[in-house]
């Protein structure tokens, strides 16, 4: 007789412990260890922020958004992480 072992309800999607910027970069370590960077310019909600608004970027909803509180909107980790990017590099 074989046994099947069946995993459900893992979850497959990247989820952010911590988030920080550097200069007009935003940086986000994953759960599984990752480290993840990528240029604010390619948010709308990001492109005019200054550098210290961007300092103040957050992780949200249990690790699956960062959030830009000052302008009350969040940018998925899944869609970062999957280069779903608003606007086209400069």
């Amino acid at each position: 007789m074989a046994t099947t072992i069946v995993e459900s309800n893992l979850s497959t999607e990247p989820a952010a412990i911590r988030a920080w910027s550097e200069g007009r970069t935003i940086y986000i370590e994953l759960h599984d260890g990752r480290f993840v960077g990528f240029p604010a310019d390619r948010f709308r909600i990001l492109s005019k922020a200054s550098e210290e608004e961007l300092s103040q970027v957050s992780i949200e909803l249990d690790g699956f958004a960062l959030r830009r509180e000052v302008l009350n909107k969040n940018i998925t980790i899944p869609g970062i992480i999957a280069g779903r990017f608003q606007l086209p590099p400069k």
